[in-house]
């Protein structure tokens, strides 16, 4: 077997303490290799087909893949593909949302049966949801109500998929600032969906929560920060919940049952941040196989917000920085803004962490960027050769957790601040597939 250059230099370079960088260089597994899947035009004068709360773009059922957009004409499109293929089969949807407004984003879900579920149109409105008429299909039916309890000022609707095959679905009902966390369940045999939590996390009339959610193998994990009005300045405070019971019972990570609903005074921090940090809301977590959740998101503790990981271990909260971004700004005002960075995604496999964004100083391309737990040191990569404008990011989570590969919805889109409108031509909607992930061994 012939032994490369390069693969010398590696060899030599672990005896040089100066060379340290090159070492974990050499290190690097494989390139970040990707291909690109086109499905096909959208909507892109706001981010409404891009905003991370979204959950999900893009999903897998049993070799399937599922997506769903808003075309140029604010119409909803199905698409659907073998995993891997480049042959899309593609629906325009009767159905159409107000993208003049980036909130009305479309979530969707397969359930274990193979029926697509459909939520779409939300900011303070009355629920918009329907399923497929069949296992499989992307015929929707009629619109229809869920329980018809607060489905009346739904915003931030997301589904996800529990271990047991039920499907969950959660939102905020009320405004910005005084609203409570809805949660509702799905029986895949009765096809019916009955009211889990009506009151979650509750505002208290005073402020509302802006989370994000996993599912892991012990149970559902929840994160959240306050916001105390509708000004995104006034964002607080990271805290944590856990259900083992599929929603029914949550407790704190100390295994303390929470008496619900959860408030500010009753909430375990994971994370003190005060307001005026430019704390980002509605970012994400993960967990990894020990059931220690990773909750990721960015503030300003140091004059620049930079992305950051808050993680469990050994009962205890921890915390780890990154220095990606190099200029000042500052979150505040309402309405969905217009920020040099995205908010971040994260993925957690054995003792490696990735962390998947844009950034306005990377030419807004999409960026992975990747550490060894055990020594943290970070690596930033550019997966994407163009710009994806104000994109933020969403991946097949259900294909991550099942072959651990990384399919990562995207399309080059505009947001002007607060809800404006920018005039471009639509763009491409697409599927970015990740190869291979980069790997750095323990020093």
């Amino acid at each position: 077997m012939r032994i490369s250059q390069r693969d010398q230099k590696c060899k030599k370079s672990r005896a040089v303490n100066s060379l340290l960088l090159l070492f974990f260089s050499c290190m690097i597994q494989a390139q970040l290799k990707t291909e690109l899947s086109e499905i096909g035009l959208g909507w892109s004068n706001n981010s409404v087909n891009t905003v991370i709360f979204r959950n999900s773009a893009l999903t897998s059922f049993k070799n399937m893949q599922y997506t769903a957009y808003y075309n140029p004409e604010g119409k909803m499109v199905l698409a659907k593909r073998k995993v891997n293929s480049d042959n899309w089969e593609v629906v325009v949807t009767p159905y159409s949302g107000n993208v003049k407004d980036a909130h009305n984003d479309i979530s969707i879900a397969i359930d274990s049966d193979g029926y697509l579920h459909v939520s779409w149109d939300h900011h303070d409105t009355r629920l918009r949801y329907a399923r497929s008429t069949k296992p499989y299909s992307l015929e929707l039916g009629k619109e229809i109500s869920m329980t018809g309890q607060d489905e009346t000022k739904v915003t931030y609707p997301e589904f996800h998929n529990l271990p047991d095959g039920k499907l969950l679905f959660c939102y905020r009902s009320g405004a910005s600032g005084r609203g409570n966390m809805i949660m509702k369940l799905y029986d895949v045999h009765t096809q019916k969906w009955t009211s889990l939590q009506n009151n979650l996390l509750d505002g208290e009339n005073q402020r509302s929560a802006y989370w994000q959610i996993c599912v892991g193998k012990k149970g559902i994990y929840l994160s959240w920060v306050w916001r105390e009005n509708w000004d995104v300045s006034t964002n607080n405070t990271i805290c944590y919940a856990f259900s083992g019971d599929g929603g029914q019972t949550w407790e704190k990570s100390t295994g303390e049952k929470y008496q619900l609903p959860i408030t500010k005074a009753t909430a375990e921090v994971a994370w003190a941040v005060p307001q005026k940090s430019s704390l980002i809301n509605q970012t994400a977590m993960t967990v990894d196989v020990a059931g220690n959740p990773y909750i990721t998101t960015y503030w300003d503790n140091n004059g620049i917000p930079q992305y950051k990981v808050v993680y469990l271990s050994q009962g205890k909260w921890n915390l780890i920085n990154t220095n990606f971004h190099k200029k000042n700004f500052t979150l505040g005002g309402g309405g969905t803004k217009r920020i040099p960075i995205s908010r971040p995604e994260i993925l957690v496999n054995k003792s490696m962490l990735y962390l998947l964004f844009r950034d306005e100083e990377r030419a807004n391309k999409i960026t992975l960027g990747y550490a060894n737990l055990n020594n943290q040191q970070w690596k930033v990569e550019d997966i994407s050769t163009f710009s994806v404008g104000q994109w933020e990011p969403n991946f097949d989570k259900e294909l991550w957790s099942s072959k651990k590969q990384l399919h990562i919805f995207s399309q080059n889109v505009s947001q002007a601040d607060g809800e404006g409108l920018a005039k471009v031509e639509p763009q491409a909607v697409q599927v970015l597939e990740l190869k291979k992930l980069p790997l750095i061994r323990n020093n």
